[in-house]
């Protein structure tokens, strides 16, 4: 079982509008509702992958019970969220359907109690026992310690699973100290925990503070990967246009398949870029195209540069 962590859950909106104009009235051709949150759209993406799932983190209000009602219809995904007294936020993406760019609008989530944040980590500590893997994802809702993520990485490791952390901010920057099997940021979070925009030298500085391996999201170029083993880009046959959100989400699945499968790094790579690009191309994130994977699994360019010092 894989496990995901999701402290900040979502209920995801999209509307999808023919063009958007700051200060006008506009009218939505589509809208689609999703459970949300970056862990869960990992877990849904595994699932999809044919992995057996199970998802955490906290729920709570109407909108909770819509995301676990839509879990619920979800083949693969075991629901053990925690329930807490305030209401799960709601993330807008808006599609402008000319242009193909997406406005998003994030509510900050529920302020989470001293006692819910316990009952959280008792759980986390029993689902832990029958993981073979565990992705720590996403913002801390408000109530959360910054270190939060820190915490969980070392009960992780010293349950001997392996661990994956996506997050930004301080956050990052202290739970990279716990020392990670995986971190895997974009290029401004990166950028911001090291200081430096080179991304070459920033995921060096990254492993340097404590991160095994580094997997940096450099959007439309790819991957950028570095460990003890090796460095590599992977970068997708041709640029990709439709909806981003959630590529990253669908990055991490890859990489989190491809480690309890035990491929070669290049292979996970590979894996996890032409997921995120086949996200782009699908209407909602936490889903993918599977025609267009299938098609660009095979022809993700993946090459090995020298080794960090």
């Amino acid at each position: 079982m894989i496990l995901t962590v999701t402290l900040n859950t979502a209920l995801d909106i999209t509307y999808h509008v023919r063009a958007l104009r700051p200060h006008g009235t506009h009218r939505v051709s589509e809208v689609t509702e999703r459970p949300g949150g970056k862990g869960l759209n990992v877990g849904r993406v595994l699932a999809a992958l044919g992995h057996e799932v199970t998802v955490t983190g906290f729920t709570g209000g109407a909108t909770g019970r819509a995301v676990r009602d839509q879990l619920a219809g979800t083949a693969g995904v075991v629901d053990a969220l925690v329930p807490v007294q305030g209401s799960t936020r709601r993330t807008i993406a808006v599609v402008d359907t000319t242009t193909g760019d997406t406005t998003q609008l994030n509510e900050p989530g529920p302020a989470i109690t001293p006692a819910e944040w316990s009952a959280f980590q008792e759980t986390y500590e029993r689902l832990l026992r029958s993981a073979s893997a565990v992705a720590l994802c996403g913002s801390l809702p408000p109530g959360v310690p910054v270190g939060a993520y820190a915490q969980l990485v070392r009960t992780a490791r010293a349950s001997a699973v392996p661990v994956l952390l996506d997050t930004s901010g301080e956050p990052l920057r202290r739970g990279v100290a716990a020392r990670p099997d995986i971190v895997k940021p974009n290029a401004e979070e990166l950028a911001e925990l090291t200081g430096s925009h080179d991304p070459s030298q920033a995921t060096r500085s990254a492993r340097r503070r404590g991160a095994h391996t580094v997997v940096a999201s450099l959007g439309a170029e790819g991957l950028l990967a570095e460990n003890a083993a090796g460095r590599w880009r992977a970068a997708p046959p041709r640029r990709v246009h439709g909806n981003p959100t959630g590529a990253g989400d669908s990055a991490v699945a890859g990489l989190l398949s491809g480690l309890v499968e035990d491929l070669p790094w290049p292979e996970r790579l590979a894996r996890a870029v032409a997921l995120s690009a086949a996200t782009v191309l699908a209407p909602a994130a936490g889903e993918f195209d599977r025609a267009a994977y299938e098609a660009l699994a095979g022809q993700v360019a993946v090459t090995s540069e020298a080794s960090a010092a």
